[in-house]
């Protein structure tokens, strides 16, 4: 792969849209596979487990190599289910450009929306495939509006090129090509390439892949404007999956952003035993990949999703995360001990799956997308360790922040240690999770002892103090710091800091600034007319929220957002009084403040001053001997003042 430019393209679809089959019919048309396979006859070249062929869905994401004349193109296959959005969204972090694959038949979806927002969020170049065309009832100039309106105005028909008006509609997307255009200078095949490039143009093609209609010119017109990124000369790769062979080697798959990777290569302490190209189920091995270059290495042991290698920085967090959580029960042969470091393997695979150990319930956890994942679940660890669990009843995600500005302290001194921290904790924008910064001269504290200080605000989950949950939406600054010229060792900061983060929040709890968040749906609801009234009382009763109903006179449409809690099981009830006629679609819209979060708080009746793994007390030192300090007299007894003037009056 090191001889040829490298490009990197995912398909991505609502579910059913025609993803899959759509990336059978380019291999097809590539020369890389001699027959299209097909979805419902369970021989799709890029679902290679047997989980996918069975549900008819695909799972994980997968890649195939296009070895084209003057490109490779590697053609990421991602799933489609709202379920493994996450599996999806990583890959988005190692795109060169994106393929979004919308049905003809349903037109622009909730969970399309969603994706095209994301590429945007990811700034990935789009090309639009219009698919099931051969459908009856679809029509090319009605879906082109939807898509305009829907997504974006620069949604562009390129079924006729040649046309006067093709050349207008690409103009009218930049400013400096519409002056060249009314100048009287035609549309140029680098100025198109630009446009897609910067986000300005967005290409849409129609057709059918399952007949092969429109998809030999869709793949023509790909290679025909997709640029070559540039790339810089120092190594760098980006982690975008881990996963496991069949022989239980560790693999981790990365693009190569920058220079090469060769086999042997040392990555901090680690060595490149193998390079794989991996297309479907096969692969090559290969002596060196060059930039662009996507494949997946063994050797490398401690390496994760969304990790930077080399010169590569790290990927932001995902936007999609678990908003449900259920019990793994075990069968009673199976202990716990055994069982957790597995399901940690599958947790290394899936970061989104989140296993947890609750030590007070003595039980597993898991928390996932939602309950198609769950089957899921079960069968790979069916598969992969030879036991049947069973799961028990769902519960919500529930996360924390806080609405004030607050200083939090802890100390830390037993007999001969040492270490007081000062965090300044505020809130942050909704979804921005949590954000760690520095703002303490090093003539107070060492530049060391701050860099550790950041890390482990860094290296745990830290719990809110009204249920226990996750803390979010927050920026945590260190203020000042003291270290013991003797005495000071690593970990003493380390427990210093978890108790001024506890503190902290102790404190906000104590001013009434703490606020409990939960996840919420974006829906589209389709009902008849004459029911939409049934539906908007029902929205109203789950606390949701809706824009103004529109439809063509037969059904109504409703979009709006309502909290997942509620409308977990709502599906069953639109089914139940539409007669099978309505239909409703979700998509995850984030973290909002709770609907009912004093109820919530009530029946989780958590108590953070017991939480002794993640106390808010701090420990002094008098007589030589160390003694715990609660949290509301820490300020009377800590060593520095309070560095912001918020907590002096």
């Amino acid at each position: 792969m090191s001889d040829k430019a490298n490009i990197a393209a995912a398909v991505l679809a609502h579910v059913d849209a025609g993803k899959t089959t759509l990336s059978e019919a380019l291999l097809y048309e590539s020369g890389m596979i001699r027959r299209a396979g097909r979805v419902d006859n369970k021989d799709a070249f890029l679902d290679t487990f047997a989980l996918e062929k069975e549900r008819g869905i695909t799972i994980f994401s997968k890649q195939a190599v296009l070895k084209l004349p003057e490109e490779t193109v590697t053609l990421l296959d991602t799933p489609g289910h709202v379920d493994f959005s996450a599996e999806m969204e990583r890959t988005l972090q190692v795109l060169d450009y994106a393929i979004l694959v919308i049905s003809g038949a349903d037109g622009v979806q909730a969970h399309t929306r969603t994706l095209f927002g994301l590429l945007a969020k990811y700034e990935v170049p789009v090309f639009l495939f219009v698919n099931k065309m051969d459908q009856p009832g679809t029509d090319q100039e009605a879906l082109l509006l939807e898509l305009k309106k829907e997504l974006h105005e620069n949604c562009v028909d390129f079924s006729d090129q040649e046309s006067a008006a093709f050349a207008e509609n690409v103009a009218v997307c930049d400013e400096q090509v519409l002056e060249q255009y009314l100048a009287g200078e035609a549309v140029g095949t680098e100025q198109i390439k630009r446009l897609i490039r910067e986000r300005k143009l967005f290409p849409c093609y129609f057709g059918s892949a399952l007949k092969m209609q429109g998809v030999k010119a869709f793949l023509a017109d790909f290679i025909r404007y997709a640029s070559i990124p540039a790339y810089g000369e120092t190594f760098g790769a980006r982690v975008f999956k881990i996963a496991r062979d069949a022989q239980g080697n560790r693999l981790t798959y990365l693009k190569v952003t920058g220079g090469s990777l060769k086999v042997r290569q040392v990555i901090g302490e680690e060595k490149i035993n193998q390079i794989r190209i991996y297309s479907g189920e096969k692969y090559e091995t290969a002596e060196e990949v060059g930039t662009g270059g996507v494949c997946a290495v063994t050797g490398l042991l401690r390496t994760f999703p969304g990790e930077g290698l080399g010169a590569e920085k790290a990927s932001r967090l995902p936007v999609l995360e678990p908003v449900l959580t259920y019990q793994i029960i075990l069968p009673e042969e199976v202990s716990p001990a055994v069982m957790l470091p597995r399901l940690r393997e599958l947790e290394e695979e899936e970061p989104q799956l989140h296993i947890v150990w609750d030590e007070t319930l003595r039980e597993i956890q898991v928390q996932v997308m939602g309950e198609v994942q769950i089957e899921v679940l079960s069968e790979l660890i069916r598969q992969r360790y030879g036991v049947q669990v069973a799961f028990g009843a769902g519960r919500i995600v529930y996360k924390e922040t806080i609405a004030g500005t607050v200083e939090g302290v802890g100390h830390f001194e037993p007999l001969r240690h040492y270490a007081e921290v000062h965090l300044l904790l505020e809130p942050g924008e909704p979804g921005s999770g949590l954000v760690f910064e520095t703002d303490c001269s090093e003539d107070v504290l060492d530049r060391n002892w701050q860099r550790l200080i950041m890390q482990h605000c860094k290296e745990r989950e830290h719990l809110g103090v009204l249920t226990g949950s996750p803390i979010t939406d927050m920026r945590i600054t260190l203020l000042t710091g003291r270290a013991h010229l003797k005495h000071t060792e690593g970990g003493d900061f380390r427990q210093a800091t978890y108790r001024a983060i506890r503190q902290g929040l102790m404190e906000a709890k104590k001013k009434g600034d703490c606020r409990l968040l939960e996840p919420w749906y974006g829906f589209r609801l389709e009902v008849p007319q004459d029911m939409v009234g049934h539906a908007m009382a029902d929205i109203q009763r789950m606390s949701g929220t809706f824009d103004t109903p529109t439809g063509d006179g037969e059904y109504m449409v409703l979009n709006g957002t309502a909290p997942v809690s509620e409308m977990r099981d709502y599906a069953m009830d639109v089914n139940a009084y539409t007669h099978g006629r309505g239909h409703l679609s979700c998509v995850f819209a984030g973290y909002q403040p709770c609907h009912n979060a004093d109820e919530v708080i009530e029946n989780m009746a958590y108590d953070p001053e017991s939480d002794l793994e993640n106390t808010p007390d701090s420990v002094f030192c008098a007589h030589g001997a160390g003694y715990p300090v609660k949290w509301y007299k820490v300020p009377e007894f800590m060593h520095l003042d309070y560095a912001w003037d918020g907590m002096r009056e």
